[in-house]
């Protein structure tokens, strides 16, 4: 099956086994090119902070952390920046273990993590600190600041040690620093001639990095990832993805979380690419015409809300036929392999930066349209498939397999090149769980071996728990959850994710849950629907209110179930008035939204 697909590959992959080699060569390769942007303040021009200058600080940082020794347990928690990145390159590079964490847990969350991987160090931004106060298992705080601890070629602190009096009165039990201190102070080890950071040895199948699923008050899953995982999924997003050397990204998902760790950063550095840090995901059209980043990396959510900006503007102008029109003429041109998108949607390229060449998507479904239309726009969107537990890829859409993206629109691609797939106890359909099986498969669950068994069998097979089919290409689809299937009591099953994908394309939902609602009577087929409210006020010339609402969403899922089998159709609908609970990543809270 592989040997189907070698034509698809990208083949100038450098080899690499350690994030210490792919760091060290890509300096060596790289140097004065920049490496990340940042500001100095909030609104501020970005400026870049080149490879050499990284390095330096990596270095230094490591240092630092190597004078007690290595093998310490160094958490890191916050905004997505440059000190946050840098630390964790200076934890897995001098020998230590990173344990990323979630700013969005709550401090019982988080205290939680932190006992169970016996970690007492956390780095954090400064905005994040007050989830830490009353946490006693914390020894040493480093306080690190989104704005001014490291921009360009020197430092402009803004603040000191004085600041911090709420969050030393808070923890008293912590030795509070700053993160720009102990640059300063690995700087000056450096100066000196110290060299244990450069010392010491990395084994690329030890534990490196320890990644929590979620907070839990439970006992919470840390997958542990060695730098093998990582190392060997870069190298297999490259042969399927094609970043170049002069590519920025604008970083926007959480960067505690693998998907953006390994894709948006690491990936970006092994290219000899750079990142610009988004100031928040309110500010991200704003951010995009400021970093005119040329590729972005985001889930369905993100995508969803530019094509909505995209909609809205098109509507306001009355051009939807026009719009419409245009993308249908552009798809007819492509069909002859010519493609006029960038020239004839210049203005909506525009007001994303201008640049913007290549999305990358993953972590839920997006709406075949919605892939399409970006195409057609002459933006090239690739999906992928992965999870925390593959570090996280497992199948993407090649980035040269054009004709086949878009036909197979609503496909998560082909397996990566190192890795291989089967599904089993298959359906009639051909649908059953997906396993997996390759380099990047964690170690394991942290102190967990019973759990890890659960997942990894005696074949080093890791059980997905999702479910999809393979078509006869090669080609892999999701259908959802192998938990969230709702069983008929005809023994049919439903899979929620299909049916919201149909639902999600209205213009007046905004998204949507299906879920089995329990009722006297049995178990119905349910949804949740978050309205669009801005098309509803349109449509209804007023802001509909509460009893409008109701009515409404029952007669048009009522029209939209006569395209659904009899068994697959909605029968109680509830309308939201708050948004979904959410992961950070976005996606719906299955069980926490239930009612």
């Amino acid at each position: 099956m592989k040997d189907m697909f070698n034509h698809y590959w990208y083949k100038d992959i450098r080899d690499i086994i350690t994030l210490k080699d792919m760091l060290s060569k890509s300096a060596e390769l790289y140097g004065s090119n920049p490496a990340f942007w940042v500001k100095e303040k909030k609104g501020a021009p970005y400026k870049p902070i080149s490879y050499k200058l990284l390095v330096n600080d990596v270095k230094a940082i490591g240092t630092t952390l190597m004078k007690d020794g290595g093998g310490k347990k160094i958490a890191v928690m916050g905004q997505g920046s440059y000190e946050w990145i840098c630390t964790y390159l200076a934890a897995v590079n001098s020998g230590n273990i990173a344990i990323p964490i979630d700013k969005e847990l709550s401090g019982k969350e988080i205290e939680n993590l932190l006992k169970a991987s016996g970690c007492d160090t956390i780095f954090c931004t400064k905005p994040e600190c007050n989830r830490l106060y009353n946490i006693d298992c914390i020894s040493n705080l480093i306080v690190m600041e989104m704005y001014g601890d490291r921009t360009c070629e020197g430092m402009k602190p803004l603040y000191t040690v004085k600041d911090f009096s709420e969050i030393e009165d808070k923890m008293p039990k912590a030795d509070v620093r700053l993160w720009k201190d102990l640059l300063l102070e690995g700087e000056a080890l450096l100066k000196k001639g110290d060299s244990s950071f450069d010392n010491v040895k990395i084994d690329p199948d030890e534990m490196t990095v320890i990644l929590f699923t979620s907070g839990t008050t439970g006992k919470p899953k840390g997958v542990v990832l060695s730098h093998r995982n990582i190392t060997s999924n870069i190298m297999d997003v490259c042969r399927v993805c094609h970043v170049k050397t002069s590519d920025k990204t604008l970083s926007v998902l959480p960067i505690h979380h693998t998907y953006e760790c390994t894709l948006g950063m690491l990936l970006v550095l092994y290219r000899g690419a750079s990142t610009a840090f988004c100031e928040g995901m309110k500010y991200i059209p704003q951010n995009m015409k400021e970093a005119q980043n040329t590729v972005i990396i985001v889930v369905p959510r993100v995508l969803e809300m530019l094509h909505g900006r995209i909609n809205k503007a098109v509507r306001k102008q009355g051009k939807e036929k026009l719009f419409r029109n245009m993308l249908n003429f552009n798809r007819r041109l492509r069909r002859m392999h010519i493609s006029a998108g960038r020239k004839l949607f210049k203005s909506v390229i525009d007001e994303m930066g201008g640049k913007l060449r290549i999305v990358i998507t993953g972590a839920a479904a997006i709406s075949p349209q919605i892939y399409r239309d970006f195409e057609d726009m002459g933006i090239t969107i690739l999906q992928g498939y992965g999870m925390t537990e593959c570090t996280p890829l497992i199948s993407g859409t090649p980035q040269k397999a054009e004709r086949e993206r878009y036909k197979k629109a609503g496909s998560v691609g082909i397996t990566v090149s190192t890795g291989e797939t089967k599904i089993i106890n298959q359906d009639e359909s051909g649908i059953g769980e997906i396993l997996y099986r390759g380099p990047n498969v964690m170690k394991g669950y942290y102190n967990m071996p019973e759990e890890t068994r659960e997942v990894i069998d005696g074949e080093g097979w890791l059980h997905t728990g999702d479910l999809g089919f393979i078509d006869s290409q090669g080609w892999m689809y999701l259908t959802g959850r192998a938990k969230n299937v709702i069983v008929t009591a005809t023994g049919e099953n439903v899979y929620p994710e299909e049916i919201e994908e149909y639902i999600n394309q209205n213009e007046f939902i905004e998204d949507s849950m299906v879920f089995p609602h329990r009722t006297n009577e049995g178990e119905n087929v349910g949804i949740q629907i978050l309205p669009e409210m801005e098309a509803l006020a349109e449509k209804f010339g007023h802001e509909p209110d509460e009893d409008e609402l109701n009515t409404f969403f029952k007669e048009l899922i009522n029209e939209l179930n006569q395209e659904l089998s009899v068994y697959k159709r909605i029968r109680d609908v509830f309308v939201r008035k708050e948004d979904f609970i959410r992961t950070t990543t976005k996606k719906i809270k299955r069980q926490d939204n239930i009612i």
